[in-house]
């Protein structure tokens, strides 16, 4: 059975979501690992591959302080203790998953699942503030040119020169 990531990126952000509330307001029982098995039992066959929400959620959590040191920047205007903790979750997956997946989850996908949580759990403008902050996290670790797209190799493509000599006439 294939696994499915983007249900398994749900499980996380409702993990994350209940671990941040518990931890916030004094909890010391709270688990992240005890959080996503109670999250996950009922999705288990669906999944497939439940290691990955497990590697997920553990890593995320662990690097709250460093992911939220790096995503301050990114979005100056927004304190990240202002942000919806939905949209902070999420901004927190995407930039994990940028930063420490990138031989598993290509910087793309990363970047549109966590537009996609977003849109179905944050509010009407959270897809495009995450779309925003996680494409300014992508040129900042992959580079500018990375996140154009590819340019033609010569100047006859640019111009139409090679479509005008390919049909015998003026380009099109």
């Amino acid at each position: 059975m294939a696994s499915n990531r983007h249900l398994g990126r749900i499980i996380v952000l409702q993990s994350l979501y209940e671990y941040e509330f518990r931890t916030k307001a004094g909890d010391e029982t709270a688990d992240i690992d005890t959080i996503v098995a109670k999250d996950i039992e009922p999705y288990t066959k669906a999944l497939g591959d439940t290691q990955f929400v497990y590697q997920l959620a553990e890593g995320v959590s662990q690097k709250f302080d460093e992911l939220d040191q790096d995503l301050q920047p990114m979005a100056p205007e927004w304190p990240l203790s202002t942000i919806a903790a939905v949209d902070r979750n999420v901004l927190r997956i995407g930039l994990y998953e940028l930063k420490h997946c990138g031989e598993t989850v290509p910087p793309k996908v990363a970047i549109n699942e966590a537009v996609e949580l977003a849109k179905e759990f944050g509010s009407d403008n959270s897809s495009k503030f995450v779309n925003g902050v996680l494409g300014t996290a992508f040129r900042e670790l992959y580079g500018e040119a990375a996140a154009r797209p590819p340019q033609p190799d010569t100047p006859k493509e640019q111009n139409g020169e090679e479509k005008a000599e390919e049909t015998g006439g003026a380009a099109a």
